[in-house]
This record gives C-alpha cells, structure tokens and sequence, in this order.
C-alpha cells in the first residue's frame, strides 16, 4: 500500500515540476509589439466628364393617315350614266375632276321651266312698274303692287332648279384618291346614300404619342401650333416595303391640347406634305394606313455633359473625386436618361473625375482610390478621356 501512494506521489510531483517548466518559459517569452491596422483607401472607377453640344432627340411610332377622309354622298336622286376611269380603288384624282354623272335629263326641264317663269314674273314686275309711273302717284308703290314677291319666289325656284342640275355632276372636292367605290354605272341612287369614300394626298398626318419627359426633351408647350415664325421640331420617319426601308421628312405642326387619361400622354401631329409626290421617297409615297418610326429632333443643349447610367446614384445625385481623392457630393439637373447613359445640364464641370462604381459604405468627404476603368480591362486602350459608354461597359450601377 505504501508502495503504491509513493508511486502516485512521485508522478504527481513530475507533472507539477512539468506545469512549472512551460509556464516559466511562457513568461520569459517576449511579448509581440501591438501595431495598428493599416488601412487603404477603397478603389473606385471613374470617367471624366466632357462637355459637349447635344440634341436630345425622341423616338415614337405612329399610323400614317390623311387630313381629309370623306364620304361622297347623292344630293340628288337619279340613274348613275357614268363613273371615271379613275373612280376605283386606289384611283388618283386631282381637284375638280368628274368622278361620278347621275341621269340629268329631268333636272335640266326643272331648270327650264324655272327659267320661264322667272322670266316671266320679271316681265310682268316691269310693266307693273311701268302703269305705276303712268298713274303719275308720287308716293312709292307697295312691294306688292310691282310684284316683287313673285319675282323673288321665281328666282329662288330657279337657283333651285340650277343647282340640282349641277348635283347630277359629282366633283372633286380636292386632290386625293379612292379609298372605296361604292356604286356603279345603271345604279339608281336617292337623296343621301353613299357613293364611295375618298381621302386627300395634299397632306398626310401621323399622330405620335409622347410623354411628358419627351416634350421637355423637344421644348414643346402642351397645346403647340406652329406658325411662319415657329415651325416644329423635324420629323424623321422610316418603314420597310417590300423588304427595302424607305424614308421621309416631315415635321410637328401641333400637340392636342389635352392628356390621354388612359396613357398619361399627349399627342403630337406630325405632317408631310404631298406624300404621294414631292413628299415621296424616290416615288415610293407615305402612303395611308402605313405604320413609321418616327425620330423627332429635340431641342439642342450646349455643354451638356453625358455620363454612364452607373454614374447616377438615387434620382439626382452623383459623386466626383477631388484634387485630394475624396468624394464629393453634387445634385445634378437631368434633361435626359435611358438605358445605358444620363444627359446632365448642370451639376457637374467639364474635366471633372465622376464616379461609376458603387459606394457601398461611403461618404463624402471619404478618401478613394481613383482607378480608370480601361486600365482594369486587359488588353483595352487607355485614351486621355476616355468615352462614358466604353467606361460604364463592364462597370455595376451604383443606383
């Protein structure tokens, strides 16, 4: 037993002196210098904003259609004797020719019998003008007594008369072109039915819907209508046909003056002039019903500045780096944005450094480490001011 607890005693002592020896060494350890974290500043990419004239054009599509779209109507009942060559589908027409000539044999006796009595009832006011100056009376006789009643009731009969027979011929009334023909020659028509629809090429109309950003854009006031002093913003439309595009000019003659409830826009009325002639593109014509692409050009903007879409943060703020590489704050005047780019009137100064990588956690006044982009991009070309897009192509948004 004795044996035992000597033994137990003994290894209790070994691991005592062992406990003894590290912690010993452990405190002859010298202890390692406490040195503060050395901190860099986060890199960001950049571009240099260069100021330049831009025009803000708006793009929109429209169905092209004329400005004059009428139905031709019979003011006269009769038998149709002829039609023009011309008054068919599609048919050219120019102002004042005979499209349609309804049976005239009956408004022409109409005419003559007017006639005859107007000629008579002015024979007889003039005799009974005549016996009145004879009776020698000096006061002037009654409407009556010279008949005068009857020869303007005769008369009236007569224009009446003069202007049916002038219905039985269909004119014109401008040059155009048949949209549908509705009757044929031996047709009998009465009083009001419909002959055919015809439209007007003097002048074609397109309506563009615009939004409110876009009339900023073009500086168009909501209810606009051009004059000789003020003409609208050009107008340039393009369609394919027959698999080749084609173009035409025109331009904005006038906005309605009321917003779609359903939309939210307003609607701007481009016109081309003589689509089917001087208007055509090497005599292929805008024609109607047609739908174009239409680019309008907006007003122009000197020393604007256009940057990256990834260089707006929020709605209206971006951030430029100092001479000593911190960030500042600006709150900018946007005139333009779409997918890619923003267009700036104001905010920034040409030359400056514009930030177009994300800040996450930073703040104005915070030290960055500018980096160009083009040299983060293996094997790109760095140019002294590099291009906004070519800057933002590979570059996260920091909205």
């Amino acid at each position: 037993m004795f044996r035992k607890l000597f033994t137990l005693i003994g290894t209790l002592g070994i691991i005592a002196v062992f406990i003894g020896l590290v912690i010993g060494m452990s405190m002859l350890r010298p202890k390692p210098e406490r040195q503060e974290p050395n901190l860099t500043p986060p890199s960001v990419f950049y571009t240099l904003a260069d100021s330049q004239s831009v025009t803000l054009d708006v793009s929109a599509q429209g169905e092209v259609r004329p400005r004059t779209d009428i139905s031709l109507t019979a003011q006269v009942a009769g038998q149709i004797v002829s039609t023009s060559d011309e008054f068919v589908n599609g048919g050219a027409f120019e102002k004042g020719d005979v499209l349609i000539k309804i049976e005239d044999a009956p408004y022409r006796a109409a005419e003559a019998a007017a006639g005859a009595r107007l000629a008579q009832e002015q024979a007889e006011s003039a005799l009974a003008r005549k016996d009145y100056e004879e009776l020698g009376l000096q006061d002037d006789p009654a409407a009556l007594a010279l008949r005068i009643p009857q020869l303007e009731q005769a008369r009236a009969e007569y224009n009446a008369a003069k202007l049916d027979l002038e219905r039985t011929t269909i004119r014109a009334p401008f040059k155009g072109r048949v949209r549908e023909r509705i009757v044929g020659v031996g047709q009998y028509v009465a009083p009001g039915a419909q002959l055919g629809r015809i439209f007007s090429t003097d002048v074609a109309e397109i309506r563009l819907p615009l939004t409110d950003n876009d009339l900023a854009k073009l500086g168009l006031p909501l209810a606009f209508s051009e004059t000789e002093n003020d003409p609208g913003p050009t107008v340039a439309m393009s369609a394919t046909i027959a698999g080749k595009m084609h173009h035409w000019t025109g331009r904005i003659a006038r906005t309605e003056g009321a917003i779609d409830a359903a939309t939210r826009q307003v609607i701007a009325i481009a016109v081309v002039d003589d689509p089917y002639g001087e208007g055509a593109d090497n005599g292929t014509p805008l024609a109607m019903g047609l739908f174009v692409e239409a680019t309008i050009t907006g007003k122009p903007y000197e020393n604007a500045i256009v940057l990256p879409r990834a260089a707006l943060y929020g709605r209206d703020t971006v951030y430029t780096i100092a001479e000593d590489d911190t960030l500042v704050e600006r709150k900018v005047e946007i005139v333009s944005t779409d997918r890619d780019t923003i267009t700036l009137a104001s905010g920034v100064a040409d030359g400056e450094r514009v930030v177009i990588s994300p800040l996450r956690g930073a703040s104005p006044g915070d030290k960055v480490s500018p980096a160009d982009p083009l040299e983060a991009v293996p094997g790109s070309e760095k140019t002294n001011e590099p291009s906004p897009t070519a800057s933002a192509s590979n570059i996260t948004s920091g909205e």
